[in-house]
Formats: structure tokens, sequence, C-alpha cells
């Protein structure tokens, strides 16, 4: 069944009867008018990415140092403000309950305490 199909195809020279000469042109002309675009289109966003994109984020890290800035000022006014006697953080019983003390400094604060934010109150 095979065996005529093979003889035909090995007596039959290959050639491309899908290939011409004017194919080529077209084909070409294609090619560099890609290329144009995607040069013109990589300029685009170079251009984007120096020219928007550092000067806002530039702008955003000024913006975000003034915030952070004016913060601590708030926060470090509230601290001078507020005093010991003030403190209206409440005692709740469930609060620093400590069975056994910790193996680290005075065994009385945890790991991460924080002076100025974690109250003790004995």
């Amino acid at each position: 069944m095979f065996r005529p199909l093979t003889r035909r195809s090995v007596r039959i020279p290959l050639s491309r009867k899908f290939a011409t000469s004017s194919v080529e042109p077209t084909f070409v002309a294609e090619r560099n008018a890609v290329k144009h675009h995607a040069q013109e289109t990589s300029d685009l966003w170079r251009k984007i990415s120096i020219y928007v994109c550092i000067p806002a984020l530039l702008i955003a890290g000024v913006n975000a140092y003034n915030l952070y800035t004016a913060h601590q000022e708030h926060v470090a006014h509230e601290l001078a403000a507020q005093s010991e006697e003030d403190d209206e953080t409440p005692e709740y019983p469930y609060q620093n309950i400590r069975t056994k003390n910790f193996f680290w400094g005075d065994g009385d604060k945890t790991l991460f305490w924080n002076e100025k934010v974690n109250k003790h109150k004995e």
C-alpha cells in the first residue's frame, strides 16, 4: 500500500512550489516595518521610563519622607505632652500575665518590649 507512494515520492524531485520571487520583497518590507515599529516603541518606553517614572518615584519618595518627618514630630509632641500620671491606657487583667520569668533581661519584659509603646504597671 505504501510502496507506490514511496516510489513516486522518490522519483519526483523535491521542489518548493510555494516560494516565488514576488513574495520576498513583501516579506522584507514587512520585516522592516516590524523592525521600525519595534525601534519606535522601545524609544517611547525608554523616554517614558526616564522622563516620567523616575521623576514620579523621586516625588513620591520626597512626599513619603515629608509625611514620615511630620508623623515623627507629631509623635514626639504627643510623648512630650503625655505624662505618666495622665496615662489613659487601661490595665486589663489579661495583660502582662507572667507564670514564669523570661530568661533575658530582667525577666519581666517580652523579647520585643518597647518602652515608648508598651506600658507595664506593677
